[in-house]
C-alpha cells in the first residue's frame, strides 16, 4: 500500500477492514504488534477535535481501553491530499462476533456508554461538531431519503417520522457524545464484558441520552424480545450515569430515530453505492426491529426503561397511591361483608391447586376450586394479585423470549371466586364506561367491562371487570357515566366467562396502552416489575378484602443462604444459577417464576413428574393404612407378583426396600452370604449407592474427591470404551479368585456406555465358575427405559442372580426392590431376619402398582423405543454439524452424547458450559463420565418426539455459541 512509506513503524503486513467513510487497514510491524490505519480526506478541524477527545479520555479512569492516536500525516494522494491517522490496536473480539449475548453483556454494553457519558460531561471543545449524520436528533434527514424505500417501508418510516416531529427534544441535557456504540465498534474481553471502544469519528455534540439510544438500537436487533435486551442496557447505563425522567420518556423515540437513519441511509447507499456491502450491513435487522417497535406502545417501552432505572413503571404510580391513601372512598366491588371469605392460593407451589392444573384441564380445575369453597364453607375465595401461576404453561401459550421458551405466569389482577354464577358486581368509583364487550379467546376474560376514572385533574386510571355474565345492567355502554356503588353486572357462568369457574377478575391499569379487552391479565416473569408497576394492587380499592400479602417469591439467593446455613455442605445444588423448583408435571419442572423447564435427566420420575394416577393412588392409600410388612396385606403380594412377571422366570423372590442404595446394600449382603466372601468385582466409574458398602464398590465415589481409594476386596474391570476401542475384552482383567460381580447394564456415571455384545456373558460365566453370583443394578435402566427390553441386562442375553431396582419404581416415592433366584433367597435366609419397616408398606406397594399400570396402559416401553430411536437419529444428524460431538450412544431413553476435542480429548469445559447455558434457555441437562464430558439424556418416559425436536433445536443453537467450542 503506497501510504505505508509515510509511517514511522516498520510495516510487514496489511489487512483491509470494513468502513463507511475511511479506507481502513490493519497493519502489523516486525515485532508482531498491530495497528489501525485510517485514510481519508483532509479535515483538520475534525482531526484536531478527535485528537483532543482521545487525549482527554485517555486521562479518565475508564474500565475499558480506547485507541491512542500514534501518528497523523497529511500527504498527497493520486488526485487530492489525504490524511493518514495511525491508531493503537486494541485486544478483544468484536461484539458482533460474540455469542451468546447475555444479560451481563447487555449490561456491560450499557455501562460502557454510561462511563463515556459520565466522562464527557466535563469535556468541551470549540471544534466539536454540532451534529453528525448518525445523530438521532437528525432524524428529519430521513424524510429526504423516503423515495428510496419500498411502499410498505415508507409507510412505516412515515409513522415514526410523524411521531418524532411531535416530540420536544430541546428539554434534554446535552453534551459531546461518542455516538457510535454498535457491535462493530465495541470489543469484548475474555470475561464477557466490554473491554474496548473504537472509532470516534462520529463524536458530536447532541442530547446526552442519544448515546444510550444508539446502544439500545443495536443491542436489540435480531432478538425476539427487544425490550428485554434494552432493559439490561438501560440498567447498565443508569447504574453508572443516572438518567433523568425526560430522558426516559424520550428514549423510545430516539431509538427509533437512530434506526430510521440506518434504514434510510442504507437504502440510499444501496442505490448510489451498490458495490459497498458494509453500507447496508444493518439494514435488514434494523427494519425487523422497527417493525417490532411499531407494535410496542411507547408508554410500555417507557415503563421498561423506568424499571431499569429503578423508578416506578408508570409516572403516576405515586400519585395514584397518594390519592388512595388520602382521598379515595370506594364502594364495595362485591358484597364481601355479607359473605364468608377464604384465601385461595393458585401459585406455582400451591398444594391447594393440586396436580397438573393447566388451562387444558379447566373442568377439573373448576371442580377443584368449587370443592375448596365447599370444604371451607365459604361463599367467596379471594387472591391472586402478583401470584405466579402455572395455569398458562402449556404449549398453546408458549412464546419465545431472548432466553428460550417463556410463558405469562404473573397474575395482574385480583380474583374473587364464587361457588356459583350470578354474584353482583358494583362500581367502586364514579367513572365512564371505556369498553364493554366480550373477549372470545378460550381462557380469556369472556364478557368484560372496563371503566375510566379521573378522580383528580392529573390522575386517570382504569378498572377492568372480567368473566362477567353475557349481558350488562341497563345503561352500561361505551361512553356512559357510572356512579359509585352502581350495579354493573353479574359474575358469569362458565359458558360466558371464557371457560373458567365463576369468578370476577378485577384489575387496575394506570395506562390502557391503546388496548381494551385484550389488555394482559398475566405477564412474563422477567417483566414482573413493569406490569405490576402499571397495574396497582386492586386491594387498594377493596378495603373489605383480605389484607395484602407479600406476593414476590423469595429470592434464590435468600433460599441458597438458608440452605447453606442449615444443610450439610456436602449436599450440592445443580447449575451455576440454582433452580427454585416448585412444581412438576410430566416431563416438565416449574420454577418459582412459573417458567417451565424440559427435564431430560430426571429418570427417577419414571412415568412423569406427579403422574395423576400415581398421585391418586398414593393419596387414596395414605388415607387408609400405612404400616410395616409384618402384617398381611394384598398390595405387597400383588406388587411382588406383577414385578416378577416382568423378569425372567428364574428371578422370582422379591425383597422390598426404600431406595436403590438400600437395594444394592442388600444385594451385596446376599452375595457375601452365598459366595462366602466380601470380594466384589465391579466396573470402573460405577456408582451403586451412598451407603458404606455400596461406596466400597463404586469407583465413582471412592476414587474421586473425598474418597478413600479402592478397598482391597474390590476388583475393577476397565471401562469398555467402544469410541476409543479400549477395555472391550474383559477376560484379561478377570480375577482368579472367588468374587461376586455387580454392574449397571449400561454404565451411567461411566458416561452412558453400553457394554459390547457378549460382554456380560463372559464375565458371568467366569464369576459363576469361581462360585460367585452376579448382580444387575437396574436402578437407572430398568422398567422399560431402554425400549427393546423391560430390563437392560436382557440385551446382553444373560440372567442375573440378583436384580436391584430403585426409586423410578415408585416414580420418586421411596420404593425399591431386590429380586433374586430362590437359591439366593434360601441361602440368604440363614436365621438372621431381614426387616425393613417401610419396605413394601401398603402406600409404597400401591404406588408401585400404579407405576406398573401406567407403564402398561400408556405403552411407555414401546414409546421409549420409538422416541429414543428418533432422538438418536436427531443427535447423530447434529453430530454431523458439530465435530465436538464425538459419539452418540445408548438405548431407548437412556442416551449419552460425548463431547471431545482433538485426538478424542475430553471436552469438559464445553460440556459444563452447555448444561448451564441450556438451563438458562429452559432445558435441564447434566453430564457424566470420568471427565464430565458426556451429556446424559434420561428423561421421564413421557418425553415426546416433539420434545426431542425442541431439544435438538436449542442444542444446535448452544453448540454454535462461543462457550461450547474448544479454544
Amino acid at each position: 500500500m503506497e501510504y505505508i512509506q509515510y509511517l514511522t513503524i516498520p510495516v510487514v503486513a496489511t489487512q483491509p477492514l470494513a468502513g463507511e467513510v475511511y479506507q481502513t487497514q490493519r497493519l502489523t510491524d516486525r515485532s508482531g504488534r498491530h495497528y489501525v490505519l485510517k485514510i481519508g480526506g483532509v479535515d483538520q478541524d475534525a482531526a484536531t477535535f478527535q485528537a483532543a477527545l482521545l487525549h482527554y479520555l485517555a486521562a479518565q479512569d475508564l474500565p475499558f481501553h480506547i485507541p491512542q492516536l500514534l501518528e497523523q500525516h497529511t500527504v498527497e494522494g493520486p488526485d487530492r491530499p489525504v490524511q493518514l491517522r495511525l491508531y493503537s490496536w486494541l485486544p478483544g473480539r468484536l461484539l458482533a462476533d460474540v455469542r451468546p449475548r447475555t444479560a451481563n453483556l447487555f449490561r456491560s454494553w450499557g455501562s460502557s456508554c454510561g462511563e463515556l457519558a459520565k466522562a464527557l460531561q466535563d469535556f468541551d471543545h470549540p471544534l466539536a461538531p454540532a451534529t453528525s449524520p448518525w445523530d438521532p436528533l437528525q432524524f428529519a434527514t430521513s424524510r429526504d431519503r423516503l423515495d428510496y424505500l419500498e411502499p410498505n417501508e415508507k409507510t412505516l418510516a412515515e409513522y415514526f417520522l410523524d411521531r418524532l416531529t411531535q416530540q420536544d427534544f430541546t428539554v434534554l441535557r446535552r453534551s459531546i457524545n461518542y455516538n457510535d456504540a454498535h457491535e462493530l465498534n465495541l470489543l469484548v474481553g475474555s470475561d464477557g464484558t466490554v473491554s474496548g471502544v473504537i472509532d470516534f469519528d462520529d463524536a458530536c455534540r447532541t442530547a446526552t441520552v442519544c448515546e444510550l439510544a444508539i446502544a439500545c438500537a443495536y443491542a436489540a436487533v435480531d432478538l425476539p424480545d427487544p425490550l428485554g435486551a434494552m432493559r439490561e442496557v438501560v440498567a447498565g447505563y443508569h447504574a453508572v450515569f443516572p438518567l433523568q425522567e425526560d430522558e426516559l420518556a424520550a428514549l423510545y423515540d430516539l431509538i427509533c430515530a437512530r434506526l430510521l437513519l440506518t434504514v434510510t441511509k442504507a437504502a440510499e447507499n444501496r442505490a448510489l453505492r451498490p458495490d459497498n456491502d458494509y453500507l447496508t450491513i444493518s439494514e435488514a435487522t434494523a427494519w425487523s426491529l422497527l417493525t417490532k417497535l411499531r407494535s410496542i406502545h411507547p408508554h410500555l417501552a417507557r415503563a421498561h426503561f423506568r424499571v431499569a432505572a429503578q423508578l416506578p413503571a408508570h409516572p403516576n404510580w405515586d400519585a395514584y397511591h397518594s390519592w388512595c391513601t388520602e382521598a379515595a372512598e370506594p364502594a364495595a366491588v362485591m358484597q364481601f361483608s355479607n359473605s364468608r371469605m377464604t384465601p385461595l392460593d393458585l401459585g406455582v407451589g400451591s398444594t391447594t391447586l393440586g396436580i397438573n392444573r393447566t388451562f387444558e384441564d379447566l373442568p377439573t380445575f373448576s371442580t377443584h376450586v368449587r370443592r375448596h369453597l365447599e370444604d371451607r364453607d365459604a361463599d367467596l375465595a379471594i387472591g391472586g394479585y402478583g401470584e405466579t401461576r402455572p395455569v398458562y404453561t402449556t404449549d398453546a401459550f408458549q412464546s419465545i423470549g431472548n432466553d428460550g421458551p417463556r410463558w405469562r405466569s404473573v397474575h395482574l389482577g385480583l380474583d374473587v371466586w364464587s361457588r356459583q354464577a350470578g354474584h353482583p358486581v358494583y362500581c367502586p368509583l364514579d367513572g365512564t364506561v371505556y369498553h364493554c364487550g366480550a373477549d372470545p379467546t378460550p381462557g380469556g376474560y369472556g364478557a368484560t367491562l372496563i371503566l375510566q376514572h379521573s378522580p383528580t385533574p392529573s390522575l386517570t386510571f382504569f378498572t377492568l371487570y372480567g368473566h362477567l355474565s353475557g349481558s350488562f345492567t341497563e345503561g352500561i355502554r361505551a361512553g356512559a357515566q357510572v356512579r359509585c356503588g352502581q350495579l354493573l353486572a353479574y359474575v358469569g357462568a362458565t359458558d360466558t366467562n371464557g371457560g373458567w369457574p365463576p369468578h370476577l377478575h378485577f384489575q387496575i391499569m394506570l395506562d390502557m396502552l391503546d388496548q381494551s379487552v385484550d389488555f394482559p391479565g398475566v405477564a412474563y416473569p422477567e417483566e414482573r416489575a413493569v406490569w405490576l408497576g402499571t397495574c396497582p394492587d386492586p386491594r387498594t380499592l377493596i378495603p373489605q378484602a383480605l389484607p395484602a400479602e407479600s406476593v414476590a417469591p423469595p429470592a434464590v439467593e435468600q433460599l441458597l443462604g438458608r440452605r447453606n446455613h442449615v444443610l450439610g455442605p456436602s449436599l450440592s445444588v445443580a447449575y451455576r444459577m440454582p433452580l427454585h423448583v416448585l412444581r412438576g408435571a410430566g416431563q416438565y419442572l416449574y420454577d418459582h417464576t412459573g417458567r417451565r423447564y424440559l427435564d431430560t435427566v430426571n429418570n427417577v420420575a419414571h412415568v412423569g413428574h406427579e403422574h395423576p394416577k400415581v398421585v391418586a393412588a398414593a393419596q387414596a392409600q395414605s388415607g387408609v393404612l400405612n404400616t410395616n410388612s409384618r402384617y398381611l396385606h394384598p398390595a405387597i403380594l400383588d406388587l411382588a407378583e406383577r414385578l416378577s412377571a416382568t423378569l425372567p422366570p428364574a428371578l422370582s423372590v422379591v425383597h422390598f426396600v426404600n431406595s436403590g442404595s438400600e437395594a444394592n446394600e442388600l444385594a451385596l449382603r446376599m452375595a457375601e452370604t452365598v459366595a462366602g466372601t466380601r470380594r466384589t468385582l465391579a466396573m470402573s466409574m460405577g456408582y451403586h449407592g451412598n451407603t458404606s458398602r455400596t461406596i466400597a464398590v463404586s469407583e465413582y465415589k471412592f476414587a474421586r474427591r473425598g474418597g478413600g481409594g479402592r478397598p482391597d476386596d474390590t476388583h475393577l474391570l476397565p471401562l469398555p470404551d467402544q469410541l476409543r476401542g479400549i477395555g472391550l475384552d474383559p477376560t484379561s482383567h478377570l480375577p482368579d479368585h472367588r468374587t461376586s460381580f455387580i454392574h449397571e447394564s449400561i454404565l451411567s456415571c461411566g458416561g452412558q456406555l453400553p457394554l459390547p455384545p457378549g460382554y456380560l456373558r463372559q464375565v458371568y460365566a467366569h464369576v459363576r465358575r469361581q462360585g460367585g453370583i452376579c448382580i444387575a443394578d437396574e436402578v437407572q435402566t430398568g422398567l422399560g427405559r431402554v425400549g427393546d427390553h423391560c430390563w437392560a441386562f436382557e440385551g446382553q442375553g444373560v440372567v442375573p442372580d440378583v436384580v436391584t431396582i430403585g426409586k423410578p419404581f415408585g416414580n420418586g416415592h421411596p420404593l425399591a426392590a431386590v429380586v433374586c433366584t430362590p437359591e439366593v433367597a434360601e441361602a440368604f435366609a440363614n436365621g438372621m431376619e431381614y426387616f425393613n419397616t417401610f419396605g413394601g408398606n401398603p402406600v409404597s406397594a400401591t404406588i408401585g402398582l400404579a407405576v406398573l399400570n401406567v407403564i402398561r396402559e400408556e405403552e411407555l416401553q414401546e414409546h421409549a423405543r420409538h422416541t429414543g430411536a428418533y432422538l438418536t437419529t436427531l443427535l447423530r444428524q447434529l453430530q454431523q454439524e458439530h465435530p465436538i460431538i464425538a459419539d452418540v450412544r445408548g438405548q431407548g431413553l437412556f442416551l449419552g452424547v460425548e463431547l471431545c476435542g482433538a485426538d478424542l480429548a475430553p471436552a469438559t469445559a464445553p460440556a459444563g458450559y452447555l448444561i448451564n447455558r441450556m438451563r438458562e434457555l429452559g432445558f435441564l441437562m447434566s453430564t457424566d463420565g470420568p471427565f464430565d464430558n458426556v451429556l446424559k439424556i434420561k428423561p421421564p418416559l413421557c418425553f415426546s418426539a416433539q420434545n426431542g425436536d425442541f431439544l435438538i433445536e436449542y442444542l444446535d443453537r448452544v453448540l454454535r455459541e462461543d462457550g461450547s467450542q474448544i479454544h
